[in-house]
């Protein structure tokens, strides 16, 4: 098994310097010495014979399970060390090839996202206690990509930036009401509604979720404002001046992008703006990982644009603004992944270990990707008409800068705003 083991990874790797040592304690040394030292031991042959059949679900299973140790350097480096010898669109050998062409005939049968089992999903990831989401968010709670105007930005001024950025992009105006499909721990829907005197829904699937957002605005003195509701946004019937989705459309599944499209279309008013925030793949359609289909997002599925534009085509509505953000998710799971690190004997106090491991691996393994592989961010602003917003995008660079004035270290945690109007409509989940 040594021998076949062998042939692989001296096919894969061609550049670097990865010593690995089998079961038997033997060890042999593959690429061309160059680089940091990678020094992976397998413990068991059955972590080994996994690895030869499987290699995206066998490493970080066996990772988890410690029968797969990495004596020098770590998870980041040693993934480094693979995708840079592959390629940003390769998935190794040809049985591995194979592997990845059925996972992709069948993924739409793993996307089967209906409203229970969407919620059911959910649970499985974002209800998790949030004393460990806070050992590696920032204050906020952002659970998406940052937006890093500066390399020397912080996670918080990052993660600041992202929200004024996408205040930006929807051009608000006083008084609107606005959707935010997907709205996590509250973050930007209190940022907005305290500074831009508009009218926030929040919907979200997750219970954990949903009560920490719910609070946070009663404690804010933004309840009047400010409404979430544990709620499927396939249920909705109101009509909105702005919708916003940030980090959600990624559990969507790719048979229901129709559904999606067309309910968004039906939800905004004729002037209406919407602005999707979503992980994406530069490269072709693929099937999602198998390790994080299997062990952190069920459901959950990363699209090619070509997937994407098809149906919002379909549902009558304007791609008016598209960005592709590249590097900055790279950063901010560096960011998580650095505080998760600094406060993993914490994450034991509440999970053990084969959870830590997990998570050490889906946080390494989600920032190789962005730097080496094919994962990025795109934002997409949408409209019902194409005459809605000013003609050239000058207008968001202006209004980052207006609102960056405004902006202070408070706002990113959420403190009630000043100019908050108190003659504002009450939100709430009715028409």
């Amino acid at each position: 098994m040594n021998r076949l083991l062998h042939g692989v990874v001296e096919r894969l790797v061609r550049t670097g310097n990865l010593s690995l040592t089998y079961p038997d304690g033997t060890t042999e040394h593959f690429g061309d010495g160059t680089g940091q030292r990678i020094h992976v031991a397998i413990k068991t042959k059955h972590a080994q014979r996994a690895i030869l059949f499987d290699p995206w679900l066998a490493v970080p299973e066996a990772y988890m399970e410690g029968e797969l140790e990495i004596l020098e350097g770590d998870v980041l480096s040693f993934l480094k060390i693979a995708y840079e010898n592959m390629g940003p669109w390769s998935y190794g050998n040809a049985w591995a090839k194979a592997l990845e062409s059925v996972r992709v005939a069948l993924r739409r049968f793993h996307q089967i996202n209906t409203a229970h089992r969407s919620r059911k999903n959910v649970e499985h990831h974002y209800d998790l206690s949030r004393e460990f989401y806070r050992l590696f968010l920032d204050e906020d709670m952002q659970y998406s990509c940052a937006y890093f105007e500066r390399p020397d930005m912080t996670l918080e001024e990052a993660q600041l930036a992202k929200k004024r950025h996408l205040a930006a992009k929807l051009d608000l105006k006083p008084g609107q009401q606005v959707l935010d499909i997907g709205s996590g721990w509250g973050g930007l829907g209190l940022y907005l509604a305290q500074n831009f005197d508009v009218d926030v829904l929040g919907v979200t699937l997750s219970t954990e979720q949903h009560a920490v957002a719910t609070d946070r605005a009663h404690d804010l003195g933004l309840d009047r404002h400010v409404h979430f509701e544990l709620r499927d946004y396939r249920s909705l019937q109101e009509r909105f001046d702005r919708i916003v989705s940030v980090g959600m459309f990624e559990h969507v599944g790719v048979n229901h992008y129709r559904t999606f499209f067309e309910k968004c279309a039906s939800l905004l008013k004729p002037d209406g703006v919407m602005v999707l925030h979503s992980i994406g793949r530069a490269g072709p359609p693929a099937a999602t990982n198998a390790f994080i289909r299997k062990h952190i997002f069920p459901g959950g599925y990363i699209p090619a644009l070509s997937e994407v534009l098809p149906h919002i085509e379909k549902a009558g509505l304007f791609v008016t603004d598209t960005e592709i953000l590249r590097i900055h998710y790279a950063e901010t799971l560096r960011h998580w992944r650095e505080r998760f690190m600094a406060n993993r004997d914490k994450v034991l106090e509440i999970y053990d270990e084969r959870f830590a491991r997990m998570w050490e691996f889906y946080l390494a393994g989600s920032e190789a990707a962005f730097r080496w592989q094919d994962m990025m961010v795109f934002q997409l602003q949408l409209s019902p008409r194409n005459d809605t917003l000013p003609l050239t995008r000058d207008y968001i660079t202006l209004a980052e800068k207006e609102i960056a004035k405004r902006d202070s270290p408070a706002a990113s945690r959420g403190a009630p705003a000043a100019a908050s109007s108190a003659k504002r409509k009450k939100v709430t989940g009715k028409g």
